[in-house]
């Protein structure tokens, strides 16, 4: 298993920028705009990590910041809903998550995809798991699984 990086959601993402980059001397190290999920993905690193978080996407800071909505009305987030996940990097998707409900952990988002679930932990932070490099091809009973509560 790898660390990826730990997401937070931001409410203003420039401000966000200003204070992780050039008052805390985070490094942006990639960004992502997706008009349908109406979100941008920033990830930075810590300067000691920056070479090795561009060759290996770890260990990061992922600043996600959801757009307003077409009314211009931007999402409270109460409580602790500004912190996302944690996030790993596993070498087999389907391996681990069997491990895990071994286990007797509930997988909340299976791996359908053969790229991606979700588990919480007994605090109910979330935890992103990850396939490292392409993704599985769809297996059962995976494909099949609903999701479980939230993630």
């Amino acid at each position: 298993m790898e660390y990826l990086h730990t997401m937070v959601r931001v409410k203003d993402l420039e401000a966000s920028l200003d204070f992780y980059c050039n008052k805390f001397g985070l490094i942006e190290t990639s960004r992502m705009e997706n008009e349908k999920g109406r979100f941008t993905l920033v990830f930075l690193a810590a300067k000691g990590d920056a070479e090795r978080a561009n060759e290996t996407k770890s260990p990061l800071l992922e600043l996600t910041y959801n757009w307003p909505d077409e009314d211009g009305k931007q999402e409270e987030y109460g409580s602790g809903r500004n912190f996302g996940h944690l996030a790993y990097r596993v070498e087999n998707i389907y391996e681990t998550c069997q491990n895990l409900m071994d286990k007797g952990v509930v997988i909340n988002r299976p791996p359908r995809d053969g790229h991606m679930a979700f588990v919480k932990s007994p605090d109910n932070i979330s935890i992103e798991l990850l396939q490292k490099g392409d993704a599985l091809e769809p297996q059962e009973p995976w494909a099949s699984m609903k999701n479980t509560g939230s993630w």
